[in-house]
């Protein structure tokens, strides 16, 4: 894990500056299930979208707060051939994509969890992951508006479990 210290100046002062939003009350929900018997979601920040969708907007002030939809695996259950071409459009000068680039499942761990799945850890895998930009530094329209409709989503397709793979 890096430290502060390991981030340049620039990187550094932001992070020791930036003003954090508190939010309350929380919107987290503890989870009192069973994971063997879940459906769980995967959402991440690493901005991944899929060829023929809209790439996020790096040049959004504040950061794009849309989010992309993106198919895990076929009805069949073959994982999806489109993963294999993800794109990233992480937007930060501190962010590093040759890990990602290497292995998505360091971002969006669908091979992981459908081993879980096959080992009867989790109930089953969500044929589709969310995907959000990271560094969004103006998070206003995403706790207000986005967050909201992909939690709605995931509520709708019974979505016990969100597993978040922060960028």
């Amino acid at each position: 894990m890096a430290r502060i210290l390991d981030l340049s100046l620039k990187h550094q002062l932001f992070v020791r500056t930036y003003k954090f939003r508190k939010l309350s009350p929380s919107p987290w929900t503890a989870f009192s299930g069973a994971l063997s018997g879940s459906r769980v979601a995967l959402v991440t920040t690493a901005a991944f979208y899929l060829e023929g969708q809209v790439p996020f907007d790096d040049a959004m002030k504040g950061g794009d707060t849309s989010y992309r939809a993106l198919r895990i695996r076929e009805a069949d259950g073959v994982l999806a051939a489109a993963l294999e071409s993800v794109q990233i459009g992480h937007r930060s000068s501190a962010f590093d994509a040759a890990g990602i680039e290497a292995d998505y499942n360091l971002a969006l761990p669908v091979e992981r969890f459908l081993e879980l799945e096959r080992e009867g850890v989790i109930g089953r895998l969500h044929d589709e992951a969310l995907s959000f930009m990271g560094s969004i530094t103006a998070p206003g329209r995403l706790v207000k508006k986005t967050a909201p409709e992909a939690a709605a989503r995931l509520k709708a397709a019974q979505v016990d479990v969100a597993f978040l793979t922060p960028v």
